[in-house]
């Protein structure tokens, strides 16, 4: 959506704040702007804690058939966390 906006298009995203800034430092060129919808700055700990090394170690456990780090939520959760999904991936 932002590549294809016309220059001039401001755009506010609600994820993390590297991804944000990456992204805004890739749009500005094009006259676009892209800002963070978290107007604190608090960093999310755990999206911080990802990195190429440790998302590597996870696929590799994930091949070789071990589940690491593994998340579990309620049903309903899970259920309201598809339903924003799905309405996100719709607006493309």
């Amino acid at each position: 959506m932002i590549r294809e906006a016309p220059s001039g298009t401001t755009f506010a995203v609600g994820t993390e704040i590297h991804l944000v800034n990456r992204m805004g430092k890739e749009f500005a060129d094009q006259g676009k702007k892209v800002i963070t919808l978290d107007d604190s700055g608090c960093l999310c700990t755990t999206m911080y804690r990802i990195s190429p090394q440790r998302l590597c170690w996870a696929l590799e456990n994930l091949v070789e058939g071990n589940v690491v780090n593994q998340i579990k939520v309620k049903d309903i959760v899970k259920h309201w966390a598809r339903v924003a999904l799905d309405r996100m991936l719709e607006i493309r």
